[in-house]
């Protein structure tokens, strides 16, 4: 089997906890989870001239990642967000605005790219400036399959934008509270999480949405079939990057020929292994993913 090709646009940056910074922003934390599976990952981003900006590339670096597509600008600086936990452990962010990920420009190599890729991922923060947002809008009219991460950070997004951007997608991940709220946009006038799926994927001509839901596991609405986990029992220390590991994990094993189902349930696992644990990144071995399932 040919190894899978995959390409993550946008925000890399520093998540500011209270106590100490990590290195995150939901592309990232992406490409970081897919290469954990053996899939050949490059990022299209960009850092400041600045020693935070040469910690990502080097981590990027070791991690496996491609960084080639990593601009370094000398006009804005890294990605700085500072993150609050409430008392359950779930994050908001106060996102600084310029940096240098708000100013991606449109280069020649990363068409070539993209053309030899099978997924393409990107979400909706990285279109808050309309740099980062043309050369998106570019990328996405070669990608081959795209995959919408729909990444509602208010005041950052626009009804036209994320239509516009799901439109173009053929997978679209969403957590429950944005999938309602961009329904309604829509036009929705429906209240089941079923239909209202339904008709979004009808909208917006999608194959395929996936809505997490927090505890309680998440949906996948695959080929006009319906797949479902209930989620996993845990301590939740941080929710931070447990969406992004779970979206990472459902379309590997789409695009490795597993079994919807059995994608939404390694999905879901994951995403419970990440929220238990400190931090966007932690490391698991598919034995250690495998006892947390089956235990």
């Amino acid at each position: 089997m040919k190894k899978l090709k995959a390409i993550c646009f946008g925000e890399v940056l520093f998540d500011n906890f209270p106590t100490h910074s990590k290195i995150g922003g939901a592309p990232l934390n992406v490409s970081l989870r897919l290469q954990s599976y053996g899939v050949d990952v490059s990022m299209i981003s960009s850092v400041g001239n600045d020693k935070e900006g040469k910690r990502i590339i080097k981590y990027l670096r070791s991690s496996g990642i491609n960084t080639d597509g990593i601009q370094i600008s000398s006009s804005n600086g890294t990605g700085q967000v500072n993150v609050v936990l409430n008392d359950k452990g779930v994050a908001s962010y106060d996102i600084a605005y310029p940096v240098a990920w708000d100013k991606i420009l449109t280069k020649n190599r990363y068409e070539s790219q993209l053309r030899e890729t099978d997924i393409f991922i990107y979400g909706s923060l990285a279109c808050r400036d309309n740099t980062s947002r043309t050369t998106l809008k570019g990328l996405v009219e070669i990608a081959q399959y795209k995959v919408f991460d729909v990444n509602l950070r208010a005041p950052h997004y626009s009804k036209e934008l994320l239509l516009e951007l799901m439109q173009h997608a053929n997978f679209v991940k969403f957590n429950d509270d944005e999938l309602y709220e961009v329904a309604e946009c829509l036009g929705s006038k429906y209240n089941s999480m079923e239909q209202t799926i339904v008709f979004v994927a009808k909208e917006t001509q999608t194959d395929t949405i996936c809505v997490t839901k927090g505890a309680y596991g998440a949906v996948l609405y695959h080929r006009n079939i319906f797949y479902y986990n209930s989620g996993y029992r845990i301590k939740v220390l941080d929710t931070v990057g447990s969406g992004d590991s779970f979206l990472a994990s459902v379309i590997y094993k789409l695009f490795s020929g597993e079994d919807p189902q059995a994608a939404i349930n390694f999905g879901c696992a994951v995403g419970a292994m990440v929220a238990k644990s400190e931090g966007a990144n932690p490391i698991f071995t598919k034995q250690r993913i495998n006892k947390f399932m089956n235990p």
